[in-house]
């Protein structure tokens, strides 16, 4: 991409930044078109939400609850306590914004873990979020100089097994983000560094229904409780968000299974109030809170209320067929309400799994026209070692 002002390079990283997150990011009180009220929640870094493999990217983003493999890290890292194999790794990537004609904006996504004993394991992973080379022109046309705008994390996290049944995650995280640099209206912007956790656990237990062997689980995330984000001089809170998911997979036999699942998910950062003219809040609260403020706020702060508290939890569902262990077939919906984002599309996608290796791939169906998430594709490879737990 070819840009002749470094002052749109600034605004353009952040817009990137943006519409990977969601289709309609807006500060709050901003009217439509046909005159709703949009109120979007806004946060730095929102890379961190982006879904990075294909299993779960074919089944509408949900994963907090499904069966362990390597890329838990993301959904639920509880969940490594469970992986049959006793280490694995795994690598994904994720083309974004080809619809926009944009060919060098990328997500790779690196993750692995190791079951020390029966009990624990430890795993970790990193993101690498590229947006692409932006070359710099003069009024003539000549170039002058690029910038290569970027985002990474990298996490660490340590899982224990509290009984057969039950198990728990603590995880550390560094982020980088450097979208641009320079002088924007008399402030000056920089890259930005952050540290958060995640605090998860998950439960999973085989059981009978409808006659059918199954197993049941749940899951609970709580990703990205960090410091803020400060580019400049103005500080921006980390995407925290709470997953509550559950699953459910019937085992027809010991080579065919089908799994349905669902998750919940809900920012814990403040809501933006509406204001008057003069900038005064008339709905809703300040904004301008500690972390610990701004997670313990955000389920009474929405100016609309407890409606628009509902309003901010997105749903992600999703299908999983497994034939003869070796080819999955996969579904999903993932749904977010328009005042909030409007984020909703269908998902398709399958995985072929041979011996100790597996390559998954998924592809993404926007509930619009024109949307920038559209032919959104993800895939992944997938390698397991050592010997399987019986």
């Amino acid at each position: 991409m070819k840009i002749g002002n470094k002052h749109l390079l600034l605004m353009l990283s952040f817009t990137c930044a943006g519409i990977v997150h969601s289709s309609a990011q807006t500060i709050g009180g901003d009217v439509q078109t046909d005159g709703k009220r949009v109120n979007s929640i806004t946060t730095a870094v929102p890379f961190l939400l982006i879904g990075p493999d294909s299993r779960s990217g074919g089944m509408g983003d949900a994963g907090g609850a499904t069966g362990a493999d390597v890329s838990s890290m993301h959904w639920n890292p509880a969940k490594y306590a469970f992986c049959s194999d006793k280490a694995g790794v795994g690598i994904d990537y994720s083309p974004w914004l080809r619809s926009l004609g944009i060919q060098d904006i990328n997500l790779a996504y690196l993750s692995g873990y190791y079951k020390i004993d029966d009990r624990q394991t430890i795993a970790s992973s990193f993101r690498f979020f590229s947006l692409g080379e932006l070359i710099f022109t003069d009024n003539t046309g000549q170039q002058f100089g690029q910038y290569n705008p970027s985002e990474y994390s990298f996490d660490a996290a340590y899982i224990r097994k509290l009984s057969d049944l039950f198990s728990l995650a603590m995880a550390a995280r560094f982020i980088h983000s450097n979208l641009g640099s320079g002088n924007v209206n008399g402030n000056d912007f920089n890259p930005g560094n952050a540290f958060a956790c995640d605090v998860a656990v998950y439960y999973n237990k085989d059981v009978s229904l409808f006659n059918t062997d199954a197993n049941i689980a749940w899951g609970v995330n709580i990703s990205n409780i960090g410091t803020k984000m400060q580019y400049g001089t103005k500080k921006n809170f980390l995407p925290t968000n709470l997953r509550i998911a559950g699953a459910s997979t019937f085992k027809f036999n010991e080579a065919n299974s089908l799994c349905f699942t669902i998750d919940l998910n809900k920012l814990l950062v403040p809501t933006n109030p509406i204001y008057d003219d003069e900038g005064n809040i008339v709905a809703g609260e300040d904004p301008d809170k500690t972390v610990p403020g701004g997670i313990f706020g955000s389920f009474s702060d929405a100016p609309g209320g407890f409606k628009e508290e509902l309003q901010e939890i997105n749903i992600a569902t999703g299908l999983e067929y497994w034939f003869s262990n070796m080819i999955a077939l996969r579904t999903g919906y993932f749904y977010e309400n328009p005042n909030k984002g409007n984020r909703q599309y269908v998902t398709l996608g399958t995985g072929i799994k041979y011996d100790d290796i597996c390559f998954d791939f998924s592809y993404l169906i926007p509930g619009k026209q024109n949307n920038p998430m559209e032919k959104t594709l993800r895939f992944s490879l997938l390698f397991n070692f050592g010997q399987k737990k019986l």
